[in-house]
């Protein structure tokens, strides 16, 4: 590698976010070489539109002593507030609370 090597190494929160960084990673392995980080950049923006969630790239801490400059990462989106509140529901259901209901009412026409 020269000196102008921009190294990134991509780690697993990418891996597991973004489909399209598991298959690169399945493919030609989890580190990569560019000419700049801009380059790294312009990847990462790539990765994002083919996988559908974003991936950026970060800075390797000052004190990381391995030959990696940047890193790839991601991270899962937040669930909308009352994602879980179905499956709570669901959950009660299913273990017999008598608080809930129990059925649902339909109309007859």
């Amino acid at each position: 590698m020269t000196d102008a090597a921009f190294v990134v190494a991509i780690k697993p929160s990418a891996r597991r976010t973004n489909g399209a960084v598991g298959t690169l990673v399945n493919k030609r392995g989890a580190r990569h070489v560019f000419s700049s980080r801009d380059d790294a950049e312009m990847w990462a923006s790539g990765l994002t539109s083919r996988g559908g969630v974003a991936v950026w790239i970060r800075s390797a801490d000052p004190r990381d002593e391995s030959d990696t400059d940047a890193y790839l990462v991601g991270r899962r989106a937040r669930e909308p507030p009352l994602a879980g509140a179905y499956d709570k529901r669901r959950r009660r259901l299913r273990n017999g609370d008598s608080r809930e209901q129990s059925h649902f009412e339909t109309s007859r026409e």
